[in-house]
């Protein structure tokens, strides 16, 4: 492709697979280890799984059976599995590799039938873990196999040892590549150098660089020709793609970033379209660019977005692709619990019906071209190309009836189970003849084999599609400017990850400066706009603050957490700080080291709740300024509290792992304790569903973000449910509204807003829009449900902080008839700004309960209320398309409908109207 050409595959298009053509039950592993996690035959399909320590490899086909994917597993090794692949000549031959030290080729069968329990070969090199293993590309029984520092190239018919053990690398192997027609073997490596060995003329590299700009994982591999491509990361950290001409590696021809990341960029690439899928583990994005031997060397066609962190990727091999739907490339994501399938189509008017010779020019068999030996007595013969025309493909030889009982050991080897391959050698391949057992072209008109049965009712597809929210299309908007508040200096923006990093009530705002002596600034919200360049009156905390939050029942009441273990709690004048504030109205002592954070009690008057480096929780009674209990039982730091909607019982996430439940007033030890978070980051929690569930948002073991839920009357038995969302640093802090179960999550230093509806049954968490600010925001707190426009349909409103200002952000549902009160989405509302008891009847084991309010305004009719439309016909009637008319009357509505398009001949044309000049006029 240059840059005067249009390329044919510029609107390539990825079409993720509805989740109905996802192929679930699948335990993924995520291992430290070199290999992609996934690999794909025409018919196969293996992954890593989390089972007997990564020792096992989940099975599972291409293809359904009867609109059903079979998700089975090996016992592979007694270690983990580091790598694997598929013979590119037999589609049932799996090589992997281990942690065991050992390589073992395995012949499969379908997913449906009983598999081997012993490989076919085994090869021990005996030089310690090996890391990757890759079929040659051209020659049947030969392999690369990477220890950790050293390529071996072994021929499997000698399994004493193998052919050559190239040169010794200083440092790690990140990944091995061999170059289409097999002459070269490219590897990439911890010490930042890229190697391109010839096997065959020596042991040494003949082409070395060191290229790469930082250790960190890379990858390699061959693109077009000569030129190799690597993905790795530069010495800011940041993830960068390079092409390279392998006979000058001293500089690539072309780079390309693509932001900061932890996650590895795993390169698949097609030689027949020239494409590049590029896939971040950890993340849900998968960029697909055209790779060319000139300008422009590398161009984005697609940023495709899926709904699960990538565990692993493969590519579809070509033969197995839907060629009628114009399907180029099919990519299959490796996610937790599921294979997600991507088909890249390019769009053609006649795709589904005909072949587009242009798309697919013929592609490699799967007859090999020579044996082993003779590839490495210098032949250099390439495998015959196919063509993927559906008429001129191989016909595959007659199925035989699938024999249901057991063989005996003697058994004939026709007599073996349909989708078990036999063969002499664990190296024999098929004949030019074979092909695949099912035909991707057999689905035309189908995406490419990823819908259900056809025999599905309507209420088994409603179960597998899963239950929709009225809130999935909810927007959120940040308001007009001048409800901002702007020019905020000196913010402090390192407050400790349990504070929320600032904090808002009806009235006013409290957030936290980086000056000397824990100074706050308060804003009215009465009076946004820029602020002035002078200095502010402030309250003077007079140590560095911890966490602060505003007192539900009085708007006035600032409490503030400090480094110096104390809790001061400040009055705010009427109308705003005017003065410095100096003196607070109440100091609370009594815990030994810093605070954590700090809650006030949701319907009780006077009861505080504070966490500590002493690992205490202690509760106070504000009205007489004194500690009333100390609770006890956290190993470690306390990463988040939350008070159950009854103000009975108060939960608590801690650093130990677990997750507790105290009932304050009857006991100091928990009442209940389950297993949390495994990530030891930070957490939070909040309590759900009317309070039966507890929502912890945390770290998994990987330090990817997720949410777990559990049911508040069984925490040992751990979380009912959970999600994995991204990777990164910042803890998700939960807003959760009552009124419509939909919880919203950020972290501080994001740009996404998360949202979800939670729900007391599967699928538990549903996902709806989400919400993107356009820099990095520093916390997010919401206002009370009475500041929410409800002729807006707006179900919260929140105010964000970023560097220098605080903006409202409203959340809405989107609904036609607006002039209507939505009460569907606006129950009857708690007043939770006033007080249900006071401290003293709670702490003598009263219980209270808010009372609620309607928010419809007086002038607004309910929307069930709301008089019911008669139905629009939007379409004629069938019986005036079908009716039959004869050939005179279509000849005469043709002549009537060229007359009326000609018009009157009897009106005059428009040039008769126009004056002419006068004959005196004329020049002579």
């Amino acid at each position: 492709m240059n840059r005067f050409k249009t390329s044919k595959f510029k609107n390539t298009t990825p079409k993720v697979a509805k989740k109905d053509g996802w192929i679930n039950n699948v335990h993924a592993g995520s291992f430290s280890c070199q290999g992609n996690h996934i690999k794909a035959s025409s018919k196969l399909v293996a992954f890593n799984t989390d089972q007997a320590g990564g020792g096992m490899v989940g099975l599972t086909s291409v293809n359904p059976l009867d609109g059903q994917w079979t998700v089975t597993q090996i016992s592979c090794h007694s270690d983990l599995v580091t790598d694997m692949d598929f013979s590119p000549f037999d589609e049932s031959l799996l090589a992997t590799c281990s942690g065991d030290e050992t390589v073992k080729l395995w012949r499969l069968c379908d997913p449906e039938q009983e598999q081997p329990g012993s490989p076919e070969l085994t090869l021990k090199p005996n030089q310690g873990r090996l890391e990757l293993v890759h079929f040659h590309p051209t020659s049947s029984g030969l392999l690369a196999v990477a220890t950790a520092k050293s390529p071996l190239i072994w021929d499997t018919s000698k399994q004493d040892a193998p052919l050559a053990a190239l040169e010794q690398h200083s440092d790690q192997l990140q990944s091995l590549s061999w170059k289409q027609d097999g002459s070269l073997l490219a590897s990439s490596s911890k010490d930042k150098m890229l190697r391109v060995f010839d096997p065959r003329a020596q042991l040494t590299p003949v082409q070395s660089a060191k290229s790469l700009q930082n250790n960190k994982d890379s990858r390699i591999l061959w693109a077009k020709d000569d030129f190799l491509l690597t993905t790795g990361f530069d010495t800011m950290r940041t993830r960068e793609v390079r092409l390279w001409d392998s006979r000058k590696l001293g500089s690539s021809v072309s780079s390309l970033s693509l932001g900061t990341s932890t996650g590895m960029l795993v390169p698949l690439f097609d030689n027949d379209t020239g494409l590049l899928m590029l896939a971040g583990l950890g993340e849900t994005a998968v960029d697909c660019f055209e790779v060319s031997t000139s300008e422009p060397f590398l161009t984005q066609v697609s940023h495709c977005l899926t709904d699960a962190s990538t565990r692993g990727i493969a590519m579809v091999p070509k033969l197995a692709l839907d060629v009628i739907s114009c399907e180029v490339v099919r990519v299959l994501q490796l996610t937790d619990s599921c294979i997600v399938p991507i088909s890249y189509q390019v769009p053609r008017k006649s795709s589904g019906h005909e072949f587009h010779d242009d798309l697919y020019p013929d592609t490699v068999g799967t007859t090999p071209a020579m044996s082993a030996e003779e590839w490495w007595q210098g032949g250099n013969k390439q495998v015959e190309k196919v063509s993927l025309h559906p008429d001129k493909r191989p016909k595959p030889a007659a199925k035989q009836t699938p024999v249901k009982k057991e063989q005996p050991s003697g058994g004939n080897k026709d007599d073996q189970p349909r989708g078990c391959s036999t063969s002499s050698s664990p190296l024999s391949t098929p004949s030019s003849s074979a092909a695949p057992s099912r035909s991707p072209s057999s689905t035309s008109g189908l995406s490419s084999g990823f819908l259900p049965s056809p025999s599905q009712n309507v209420k088994a597809i409603q179960s597998l599609m899963g239950p929709t929210s009225k809130f999935r299309h909810i927007q959120g908007a940040v308001m007009h400017r001048d409800k901002h508040i702007t020019n905020i200096r000196n913010l402090n923006l390192t407050t400790p990850g349990e504070c929320d990093g600032f904090c808002v009530n009806r009235q006013r705002v409290a957030v936290p400066l980086a000056i000397s002596g824990g100074q706050i600034a308060v804003f009215e919200r009465s009076g946004p706009g820029r602020q002035p360049d002078t200095a502010l009156p402030t309250i003077q905390n007079s140590v560095n603050v911890a966490d602060l939050c505003w007192d539900p029942f009085d708007s006035h009441r600032l409490a503030v957490a400090g480094d110096d273990a104390k809790i001061r709690l400040w009055q705010v004048p009427e109308g705003g700080l005017e003065e410095t504030l100096t003196e607070p109205k109440l100091i609370l002592q009594g815990h030994t080291e810093k605070i954590y954070s700090i809650k006030f009690h949701p319907l009780a008057s006077g009861i505080m709740v504070s966490s500590s480096y002493d690992l205490t929780v202690r509760l106070w009674n504000l009205e007489s300024g004194e500690q009333v209990k100390v609770l006890t039982g956290h190993q470690d730091q306390v990463f988040g509290m939350a008070w159950s909607p009854d103000g009975k019982l108060l939960a608590t996430v801690c650093k130990d792992g677990k997750v507790r439940i105290y009932d304050p007033r009857k006991s100091p030890a928990p009442v209940q304790e389950g297993p949390g978070p495994e990530g030891h980051r930070g957490a939070r929690l909040v309590w759900v569903c009317d309070g039966k569930h507890l929502l912890v948002s945390g770290f998994d073991n990987r330090s990817e973000r997720g949410l777990y839920l559990f049911s508040a009357d069984s925490l040992s038995s751990g979380p009912i449910a959970s999600a994995s969302l991204n990777v990164s640093p910042s803890t998700l802090i939960p807003f959760y509204d009552p009124d419509t179960s939909v919880v919203i999550l950020t972290g501080k230093g994001d740009t996404r807003v998360c949202i979800y509806e939670v729900i007391p049954e599967d699928p538990y968490f549903i996902e709806c829009s989400s919400f993107n600010s356009p820099e990095p925001h520093k916390g997010l707190a919401f206002l009370p449900k009475t500041e929410c426009n409800v002729r807006d349909v707006e179900i919260a409103v929140g105010l964000m902080l970023t560097k220098t200002t605080i903006e409202p952000v409203a959340f809405r549902v989107p609904r036609v008839k607006k002039e209507f009160f939505q009460d569907d989405v606006y129950p009857d509302t708690a007043v939770w700004w006033e007080p249900a008891l006071n401290a003293s009847a709670w702490l003598s084991g009263s219980n209270g309960q808010h009372k609620k309010i309607s928010l419809k305004p007086k002038d607004m009719t309910p929307v069930s209320e709301a008089p019911k439309e008669a139905p629009v016909r939007k379409y004629l009637p069938s019986s005036v398309y079908l009716e039959e008319k004869t050939d005179e009357q279509k000849k005469e509505e043709l002549l009537s409908a060229m007359v009326a398009k000609l018009g009157n001949m009897d009106d005059p044309l428009p040039q008769e109207s126009f004056e002419g000049v006068d004959e005196e006029e004329w020049d002579d």
